[in-house]
């Protein structure tokens, strides 16, 4: 599984999430290592950082800046789901680093090329 360059979407998160559909997750990967960067809807600019399995789930912790300077950190797990039009659905456990914790769903997002 590689996520070099792919682009996600929150489809649905829980009461303590954060983010939104209009937070979009840049991911970049090289081997097995993989980040991104994020922003959108309250939050500001947010990293994340981690590792990539055989089995293509994701293991990373991130941080982000919000709107109104507050920073948040936490961490998660990802296991990816391939749909029918061949994009990715990934589904999320994760907890803050206050403890709250929760589960959410991105998806891929194919952006159209301007022409």
């Amino acid at each position: 599984m590689n996520y070099n360059n792919r682009i996600f979407r929150a489809v649905s998160n829980d009461e303590h999430g954060a983010v939104d559909d209009s937070v979009r997750f840049h991911y970049r990967q090289k081997g097995n290592l993989l980040s991104a960067t994020y922003q959108g809807g309250t939050i500001r600019e947010g990293h994340l950082l981690g590792t990539v399995a055989e089995d293509g789930s994701l293991h990373f912790l991130y941080h982000q800046v919000h709107q109104d300077g507050t920073l948040h950190s936490g961490e998660c797990w990802s296991k990816p789901e391939e749909l029918a039009d061949g994009r990715l659905r990934m589904h999320e456990t994760w907890q803050w680093t206050n403890g709250q914790a929760g589960k959410s769903v991105l998806e891929e997002v194919i952006e159209e090329s301007g022409g």
